[in-house]
């Protein structure tokens, strides 16, 4: 069982990772050059994959 703090430390990281996706979402919208979109598209997965392992931790 993790103490309040631990799980503190995961929402915090959690939201930070949500962000993280966000903002390279809403940046594929305006970028032009596909080479660059699918850069960003991968920093967007490789947020979700954080995402999901903190999530599974709880």
């Amino acid at each position: 069982m993790m103490s309040p703090k631990e799980l503190t430390y995961i929402e915090d990281a959690l939201g930070h990772e949500k962000f993280l996706k966000t903002q390279c979402q809403e940046a594929m919208k305006n970028l032009q050059d596909q080479e660059l979109r699918d850069c960003v598209e991968q920093f967007s997965k490789q947020h979700q994959q954080i995402f999901d392992s903190f999530y599974n931790l709880v």
